[in-house]
């Protein structure tokens, strides 16, 4: 039974790749579709990523304080690594300090 789900599974996959191929296979030139399937890839990863970043950690205070301080370098034009580390260290300081309360 465990083979028929993922047989299922991999049809499923499958489909969902090969259907966009076979349905566009001319140049995309409207406007809008273009930009729709330009965010396509950020949005799965927000929405893959984002609720994981609250179950991460001990405290939902810190992971709060850590998204808040991402946020603000993102929106301040800061590089990738700098957002990461400002945010882990935010969450890191954070979690020590509601370790102690």
């Amino acid at each position: 039974m465990v083979y028929f789900y993922i047989f299922i599974m991999a049809i499923v996959t499958y489909l969902i790749r090969m259907i966009p191929l076979t349905v566009f296979r001319g140049r995309i030139d409207n406007r809008f579709m273009k930009s729709f399937l330009y965010y396509v890839p950020y949005t799965c990863l927000m929405a893959m990523t984002f609720p994981g970043v609250f179950y991460a950690t001990n405290y939902i205070f810190s992971a709060v304080a850590g998204v808040a301080v991402a946020l603000i370098f993102a929106f301040r034009k800061k590089g990738l690594v700098t957002v990461a580390v400002a945010a882990s260290v935010t969450v890191f300081l954070v979690e020590r300090v509601g370790s102690f309360l």
